[in-house]
């Protein structure tokens, strides 16, 4: 038997929005990449993680068609459930995690999010007005500024890498790409109405945050 929490992570604060998440809290439940990766493509949630060491905060990340290093929207669902945990160790390495109210951040670095392409568009209605996905080959983080001086995007993510994920709702890796590309803080509205804010940080790493909100569970 499985027991699977659902959240909805980078839910913005009107309700809207939000990336479904899966995670299996007991790790040991689905041995073996073969299990996981199957479970992960049956759900279908852009990610789904499963907790190996709940008090190290090791943690393994998957697609339903890749396993991740790292990933953003993961790292804060189950951050919110690991309510003790300062540190999450995905593949990648050492993730800190702080939380500033119901906002849960998590910090890490641009080259763990790699393969990432961003692409600047002239405006939100050209970034709204994109098919999902867009032709084309390759990860795409499509964006625009609501307002530049104040650091707000309009974004759309494209994993475009053949399952059944044609857009990424809120994509935390991504907008830890931009943010470094940028050298600024940033407030983005991405998909239907998610919210992710970042920062850098002065030791070079990025740090990324958003609320989270369990939305239900599944035993399977």
């Amino acid at each position: 038997m499985i027991h699977i929490h659902i959240l909805s992570v980078f839910r913005g604060a009107d309700g809207r929005g939000g990336n479904p998440l899966g995670v299996v809290l007991d790790g040991a439940s689905v041995p073996g990449p073969e299990r996981r990766s199957a479970l992960a493509a049956e759900l279908g949630f852009s990610e789904t993680v499963f907790v190996d060491d709940a008090e190290r905060g090791t943690v393994d990340i998957w697609t339903p068609s890749v396993r991740l290093p790292f990933a953003g929207h993961p790292l804060i669902g189950v951050a919110s459930l690991l309510t003790e945990a300062d540190v999450l160790r995905p593949p990648a390495g050492e993730v800190p995690v702080r939380r500033d109210g119901d906002v849960i951040r998590i910090a890490g670095r641009a080259e763990w999010a790699s393969g990432r392409r961003m692409e600047r568009y002239g405006s939100v209605a050209e970034v709204d007005a994109l098919p999902a996905p867009p032709p084309g080959e390759g990860w795409l983080y499509a964006w625009a500024w609501e307002d530049e001086a104040a650091g707000r995007v309009r974004a759309r993510a494209f994993p475009r890498r053949g399952d059944a994920i044609a857009e990424d709702e809120a994509t935390g890796a991504a907008a830890l790409v931009l943010t470094a590309e940028l050298g600024r803080a940033l407030d983005i509205r991405q998909g239907v109405g998610s919210r992710i804010v970042t920062r850098p940080l002065p030791d070079g790493t990025i740090e990324v945050g958003g609320r989270a909100e369990a939305v239900g569970e599944r035993v399977m």
